[in-house]
């Protein structure tokens, strides 16, 4: 729920659960809510943008359907990178497990 806080306007000060949010988005405040300047659409902007997304990234790989990808590790490959995170062993993660009927 991050991203789409960022969309209204969050700059991740931090404060959410202290009732002070700088922007009025996380404060029951009225002149703090005041300050809110987000706008619905924006949100439904960006959600069709991360929906149109997925389905480019699901067209390259294959698939039409988000229940297509569950259990495909066969799809996915380690990225070789430097540094700590290069030494990290994902053999377990991408193992294939035995499928089962999901009806």
């Amino acid at each position: 729920a991050t991203a789409p806080l960022i969309v209204l306007g969050c700059t991740m000060m931090r404060v959410c659960h202290l009732n002070t949010c700088p922007f009025g988005i996380a404060t029951q405040d009225t002149e703090l809510r005041d300050r809110f300047k987000g706008k619905v659409d924006d949100v439904i902007n960006f959600m069709y943008f991360i929906a149109e997304e997925l389905r480019e990234y699901m067209a390259r790989l294959g698939f039409e359907r988000l229940d297509d990808m569950i259990g495909r590790v066969d799809k996915l490959r380690q990225k070789s990178v430097q540094g700590k995170a290069g030494k990290l062993n994902l053999d377990k993660i991408l193992k294939s497990l035995p499928t089962y009927n999901r009806t």
